[in-house]
């Protein structure tokens, strides 16, 4: 052991705060460091979340309308020139499905997907899918494919 690697015992570095409270001759009695009155000297006291002092908070500023549906849906769209783009690329032959999508990553894991219209379809293919616009599920059937809903 010598002077450059020298260091405190374990445990004698950190010291315990300031204890509040204790008595008038600790210099941190009577009101414990918390000053006299008002919300933050009370026991329990907690600020609202979004509290601006007293001032009136934004999220009661903000004009509020609309409503939001707490059941809706939310689709990922998939176009039929992506799936036509897939059988050019030799990736599919007759089926899609969704594992198919997921692999090319046109879909996420959890998502839900709807096939939509927009795009030539010129293959016949098997097409699963959660939904179908009008429109996608003519074209596929108009090439003598298949659309199922999951």
């Amino acid at each position: 052991m010598d002077l450059s690697n020298l260091k405190p015992a374990e445990g004698a570095v950190n010291r315990d705060g300031k204890r509040l409270g204790r008595g008038q001759g600790s210099g941190k009695g009577g009101t414990a460091a918390r000053g006299h009155k008002g919300a933050k000297s009370r026991s329990g006291y907690s600020k609202k979340i979004g509290f601006e002092g007293g001032q009136m908070p934004l999220q009661r500023r903000v004009p509020k309308f609309g409503f939001k549906n707490i059941n809706r849906k939310e689709y990922q769209g998939v176009n039929l020139d992506k799936l036509q783009l897939l059988v050019d690329n030799k990736v599919v032959k007759g089926e899609v499905t969704f594992d198919t999508l997921l692999e090319n990553r046109l879909v996420r894991k959890n998502e839900l997907v709807k096939i939509l219209g927009n795009g030539e379809l010129k293959a016949k293919l098997k097409v699963s899918a959660h939904k179908f616009s009008a429109s996608a599920k003519a074209a596929i059937e108009a090439v003598g494919g298949e659309a199922i809903s999951l």
